[in-house]
């Protein structure tokens, strides 16, 4: 349990529940939903920790709903992303403790809420096709900074994905790939930095089930929404994600 009183470990577990029904309906936004709630009543280290195992096993699961082949395809063409991702989450990791809470959740809150606020405004974003190289790999590079001191490096992929007109199912399975890969890069950071250990592993262990749990049944949601509701969902969840970082920066 993490040594939490048996009140806040099971506000925990429904956290978690509801944080991978989300993940199953849309795909992504489960670290945001649960550093969030765990902001509020766990301390820093053992929130992230928390959320480190569950991140790991619904990505797993994700990734690989169409099979292994799709799954290395997706690999391979976002390997920008990849690789920018997993050298910089290592390396934001090691400054966990010393960057300001406030700076970071500030930092990726504001230009995320005006990117899919935008897009929900109906305003053109799509990245011209000679800029998308760059454009993955200075995401990338954006989303492992976030990935290590927060354990959330999805909204980036999310803009690059929404601004690249990607269809739902490949979403899905890009995001589950590369969050997969981003999951393994933040165990095996925080397993160095001591941050994964101990009871603090054995707590993130116990919420593994309701993660998965909670992402069975978001998959039937998931399956049944069209690409044009699913791409509106994708973009007010953004929204929200991005306001609740600026709400939880300012307080």
């Amino acid at each position: 349990m993490g040594g939490l009183t048996p009140l806040a470990f099971w506000t925990a577990m429904a956290v978690t529940l509801f944080a991978g029904f989300v993940k199953g309906a849309v795909g992504f936004a489960m670290p945001l939903v649960m550093i969030s709630a765990f902001s509020a009543f766990l301390p820093p280290e053992l929130a992230l920790a928390g959320l480190i195992l569950p991140t790991l096993f619904t990505n797993l699961s994700q990734a690989f709903r169409q099979g292994v082949a799709p799954a290395l395809d997706s690999a391979i063409r976002y390997r920008r992303f990849l690789i920018a991702t997993v050298l910089f989450i290592a390396v934001s990791a090691q400054v966990f403790e010393h960057i300001p809470r406030m700076a970071y959740l500030l930092l990726l809150g504001l230009p995320v809420t005006a990117f899919a606020a935008a897009q929900l405004a109906g305003l053109p974003l799509a990245l011209p096709l000679h800029h998308r190289n760059r454009a993955e790999w200075g995401l990338g590079v954006i989303g492992g900074l976030y990935g290590g001191v927060s354990g959330i490096w999805g909204p980036p992929l999310l803009v690059f994905l929404l601004s690249t007109g990607v269809a739902k199912v490949e979403m899905v399975r890009v995001q589950g790939v590369v969050f997969l890969i981003g999951a393994v890069a933040l165990l095996a950071a925080h397993l160095g930095t001591g941050i994964a250990s101990g009871e603090r592993l054995a707590f993130s262990a116990a919420l593994v089930l309701p993660a998965m749990l909670g992402m069975l049944v978001g998959y039937r949601v998931q399956d049944r929404l069209d690409q044009a509701v699913f791409r509106r969902w994708t973009q007010g969840l953004l929204v929200l994600t991005g306001l609740n970082l600026v709400r939880q920066a300012l307080m």
